[in-house]
């Protein structure tokens, strides 16, 4: 079946925080676009995750004139505290240089829909079956199977994979195009949601293990705990939750519902190229960073306003050349904030528990944190980092 066929200039391929970003961003300067989201609105925008905005993000979607869509249930990320073997750490970042903010990704996620459906734009969900076709010809097509059943064809300029790690943007590309880096990392966390506000808010490292409270809203937070890489949810009951937690933090630690609990591997990964044809990969569909570096989101709004510019460019200028660059000026950046989130990553895990790589490790760890409170230089580079700025 050739199915009914439409044309636009990009079609963007998942309905997540770049999707949407991208969407926005072209409707906003003119250029039709669709953007396909296989599952429904509903669970799109109460999927729960991280959701570090920081001062580069907050920044450029005021200058993209959509500030608004930060507004709803934001946290500042100055609130917080750091915690050494149950000692409260003073955290003196550049507060001038950071505008960053907690904020829950499906809020984000619903302002961002909000905006582009008031503004006219095209958005279709559970969207099924989506296959790439013909992504080095002169006329990619996105094919999907509608929400009624039927069969749709969609011709474009350019597609936009901003569909995940395991979305089939990636996945249309032929291995051999493509060099996978990746790095795992020795350990694992429990990720767990809580239906409690996070009190005390922030990191804590522990003989026993890393441990993060993080808000997601008033009465909401998000709880990370160190674990081994073969743990499993079973090994946690909820009542060991709360007695770790509360032993790394060393302080009381308020329980509550736990509403979802699950196992998060840590590792990094990057895919280069991020482009093959006319189809480009966003934000999770190119890399991977381990959450504790709190650079996801920044590094999917870089590719996106990377790629935003770049066919605005080509659509009105007919100048192609941002296009052509995009990889080669996306990695860079890339692999500064990855080496940025391999760092942060092993330095707060091995300054505490020392079943990874031993005493001398922690001790060292330990130095490189304290250097951030005792070196002003240490200190800029690492809130320039923690901003988004450098």
């Amino acid at each position: 079946m050739t199915g009914n066929r439409e044309n636009t200039t990009v079609a963007v391929v998942g309905a997540g925080v770049a999707g949407l970003t991208l969407g926005n961003f072209l409707l906003r300067n003119g250029i039709d676009c669709v953007v396909l989201e296989k599952h429904s609105r509903a669970y799109v925008e109460q999927r729960q995750r991280a959701g570090t905005i920081d001062a580069f993000g907050v920044r450029m979607f005021r200058a993209w004139g959509l500030g608004e869509v930060l507004e709803g249930e934001p946290i500042p990320q100055s609130e917080g505290g750091f915690y050494i073997d149950g000692e409260a750490m003073p955290i003196d970042l550049d507060d001038d240089n950071d505008e960053s903010l907690f904020c829950p990704q499906q809020v984000l996620v619903r302002n961002l829909t909000d905006r582009f459906l008031r503004d006219g734009g095209d958005l279709r969900y559970e969207a099924a079956d989506v296959s790439l076709e013909d992504i080095t010809g002169e006329r990619p097509r996105v094919r999907y199977r509608g929400a009624d059943g039927s069969s749709e064809v969609v011709a474009c300029d350019f597609v936009a994979g901003c569909d995940g790690f395991h979305g089939v943007s990636r996945r249309t590309i032929p291995a051999a195009a493509l060099t996978e880096y990746s790095h795992a990392y020795g350990y694992n966390w429990l990720s767990v949601l809580a239906a409690v506000p996070a009190d005390p808010s922030g990191m804590a490292i522990h003989a026993r293990g890393l441990a993060g409270m993080i808000p997601r809203g008033p009465q909401a937070s998000r709880v990370y705990l160190q674990c081994g890489v073969d743990d499993t949810v079973e090994q946690w009951p909820d009542e060991r939750v709360w007695s770790e937690l509360e032993a790394r933090f060393g302080t009381p630690v308020p329980s509550g519902e736990i509403v979802d609990k699950r196992i998060v591997p840590l590792r990094s990964v990057v895919f280069d190229p991020m482009s093959y044809g006319s189809l480009y990969l966003l934000g999770d569909a190119a890399h991977i960073v381990p959450p504790m570096s709190a650079k996801g989101i920044h590094l999917a709004l870089h590719d996106t306003e990377v790629f935003a510019r770049a066919v605005i460019r080509q659509v009105r200028e007919g100048d192609a050349s941002l296009l052509d660059n995009y990889s080669e000026t996306c990695l860079p950046h890339i692999w500064n904030y990855q080496a940025f989130a391999t760092w942060i990553t092993d330095t707060m895990h091995n300054a505490g528990f020392t079943g990874y790589e031993g005493e001398f490790r922690k001790q060292v760890a330990r130095a490189e944190l304290q250097r951030q409170f005792t070196s002003q230089a240490a200190n800029k580079l690492f809130g320039e980092l923690a901003a988004g700025t450098n």
